[in-house]
């Protein structure tokens, strides 16, 4: 069993910037069995969204609302980091860590990302 836990997030102003980072802690089998690892996050009445992942391999993704503010990169099997640039008011969610083990999601209990004036 893998466990995510997120930290980082806050209230900022627009144009500000925040770094979440997410750590993964179990066996060292269960980690071993972490393939890619993501963000998500979920506003007030809204579905959850892709924000950005990066595969085993490095290959990165973004959801099209991010590209070019953030920057997801991962520095271990357990560990990965969002780097969000140029915050806007839309950006302010609940922001979530994903990983895949062995073919099923598992989820941080999420951080709360506040851009507002």
């Amino acid at each position: 069993q893998v466990l995510l836990v997120e930290s980082g997030g806050g209230q900022v102003q627009p144009g500000e910037s925040l770094r979440l980072s997410c750590a993964a802690s179990g066996t060292r089998s269960a980690i071993n069995g972490i393939s890619g690892m993501g963000w998500y996050r979920q506003a007030p009445g809204k579905e959850r969204e892709l924000v950005a992942a990066v595969s085993s391999g490095g290959t990165t993704n973004y959801g099209d609302s991010v590209k070019g503010r953030f920057t997801i990169s991962r520095d271990n099997i357990r560990t990965t980091y969002l780097q969000m640039n140029s915050l806007i008011p839309e950006d302010t969610a609940a922001y979530y860590c994903h990983a895949s083990l062995w073919g099923s999601n598992v989820w941080g209990q999420g951080t709360q990302v506040t851009v507002s004036s």
